[in-house]
């Protein structure tokens, strides 16, 4: 078991450290008038929202693993559980936000400022700090 929640710490780290940096590419995006300089962005966000989708898979499944498979938050007294649940949820709906936006950029219809990116890019960061403080503390 320990083993998979190492994997599972790992992928999830990996994945995001891409929901950090990919919208911060979407700031310099939104900032951006030079041609050359908005394709190489929007290439470096393509390849990342790839790759950080890779490593959502077995975040997840490793996760699920540990929930299903070894009984990890199970039972009475693990309300934790399911807020941290609705945590991912959110996160898997702001990783597809993401993909939504790039979409946007590429055919050139986002209407967003760089200052509104700038607030979108701390969502993660709120939710990771909830989801570690539900895991390590278990507050219900």
């Amino acid at each position: 078991m320990l083993y998979v929640k190492a994997f599972h710490i790992v992928f999830i780290a990996s994945w995001f450290a891409g929901l950090f940096y990919l919208p911060r590419i979407f700031v310099n995006l939104a900032m951006e008038t030079e041609p050359s300089t908005t394709e190489r962005l929007l290439m470096m966000a393509r390849k990342l929202y790839r790759f950080m989708s890779l490593l959502m898979i077995p975040a997840l499944i490793l996760g699920l693993w540990l929930w299903l498979g070894y009984g990890i938050g199970k039972g009475p007294g693990n309300g934790w559980m399911h807020a941290k649940l609705a945590i991912v949820v959110l996160l898997i709906g702001y990783h597809h936000a993401c993909g939504s936006i790039l979409k946007k950029f590429e055919n050139g219809q986002n209407k967003r400022s760089h200052k509104w990116f700038r607030f979108f890019n701390e969502v993660p960061v709120l939710m990771m700090i909830v989801a570690v403080i539900l895991v390590v503390v278990k507050p219900f």
